[in-house]
């Protein structure tokens, strides 16, 4: 696999960095979970879970991964993980700026001992300016960078994200710097530092978004934006039985070959226009025209029709789709727990999901040994004791 002999130490918790280090798990690296004393990683008891116990979120972070808990606040601890960073090629943290120095596992401390290290920090507004120290999640960087005010409900006001956008953009943006790192450690020998921003990492996703700051100094009016309903054929639907389509194509032939099927060509010249109050005749005739039957029958109607189209399946039709097994997207392991796949197809190497999940602290005397710990400090650690 891709990543086969890297060794990747994980000092993150919740969803970036895991899920950052979950996508490097499944292409070959070897993943060590640091963990904290007590419940270690939260997730392990946040939301759903299936039979056995185990959260859902937390399988589908750190299948594959290695469990080690040490204790920051103890020199013993701090002295085996930079031990354990002699021998790793990448670091990940996502704590808020200054605690790893604090704590004596930062940058300048492991370098020192490994100047190779890859060394990743993600925090919500990144390592410097006046809003670093201040705690946020993702909805919060979301409302910070502008997404919140453009997801709005029905009655026009934003409502809650329903995607971790912030969460996301860090981690693979982080993954993205990550990598390039390395690459260019290959020519170097040396690694580097990466300040990963949540909120700089969601406004990077924005660049089809920011017209109208950019070019008219003003925010959206999102109802008459592209992207979010000012185009008849960039829309959602309501059917006959409750259920939604949606359009999502504004190319000219798929205007022309869905309203010439639906017998009104006299509406293309408005469809072909721009965006806002000037497509709602269209947008009047198709809300009347998809209310006259059922998901179900336009799903059938559209099938032979080139338009960008399609059902709003929940997300247990969409996890359920054929097309979604035959990308192996959903897998179910030996003991019938649903896993996400994993998106990065290779031709060669392709990536090997590992269901086994960790145990808290269940590595960490093995890991420690075989970084050379010395026996007196892994003596010091209690989750390395054998009960």
């Amino acid at each position: 696999m891709k990543l086969e002999g890297l060794r990747v130490l994980d000092l993150s918790l919740f969803l970036p960095g895991p899920m950052l280090t979950q996508t490097m798990a499944d292409h070959g690296a070897e993943v060590i979970k640091i963990e904290p004393p007590g419940e270690g990683e939260p997730v392990r008891n946040v939301g759903y879970r299936t039979a056995d116990g185990i959260s859902v979120w937390f399988r589908n972070t750190h299948r594959g991964k290695k469990s080690v808990v040490l204790d920051f606040k103890s020199p013993a601890g701090v002295a085996a993980f930079l031990k354990l960073c002699e021998t790793a090629d990448v670091v990940v943290e996502a704590f808020r700026p200054g605690v790893v120095d604090r704590l004596g596992v930062g940058y300048e401390a492991v370098s020192k001992v490994n100047p190779r290290i890859v060394y990743a920090s993600i925090s919500a507004f990144g390592q410097t300016g006046p809003e670093a120290r201040r705690p946020a999640h993702d909805i919060a960087i979301e409302a910070l960078a502008g997404v919140v005010s453009l997801n709005l409900g029905s009655d026009g006001q934003p409502t809650n994200p329903h995607m971790p956008v912030a969460d996301m953009a860090g981690s693979m943006t982080a993954f993205a710097g990550i990598l390039m790192a390395l690459l260019r450690r290959e020519k170097t020998g040396r690694g580097d530092y990466l300040d990963i921003s949540m909120q700089d990492s969601t406004m990077a996703w924005l660049p089809n978004l920011t017209g109208s700051v950019f070019a008219e100094d003003r925010a959206p009016r999102v109802k008459d934006e592209r992207s979010f309903g000012g185009y008849a054929f960039f829309s959602v639907y309501a059917t006959a039985d409750q259920r939604h389509i949606v359009l999502g194509g504004v190319e000219h032939k798929f205007v022309r070959n869905l309203l010439n099927a639906l017998e009104r060509p006299d509406l293309i010249p408005l469809a072909e226009g721009p965006p806002g109050p000037g497509q709602e005749p269209v947008k009047a005739f198709l809300r009347e025209t998809f209310a006259t039957r059922t998901r179900a029958e336009w799903e059938a109607w559209f099938a032979d029709k080139d338009v960008c189209f399609a059902p709003v399946l929940d997300l247990h039709e969409a996890f359920h789709q054929p097309h979604v097994a035959a990308r192996e997207m959903l897998l179910r392991d030996a003991d019938g727990n649903l896993h996400i796949g994993t998106p990065i197809r290779y031709r060669d190497e392709a990536g090997r999901i590992d269901t086994r999940l960790p145990k808290l602290g269940e590595h960490t005397a093995e890991v420690l040994a075989r970084a050379g710990v010395d026996a007196a400090t892994v003596a010091a650690i209690p989750a390395a004791r054998k009960p």
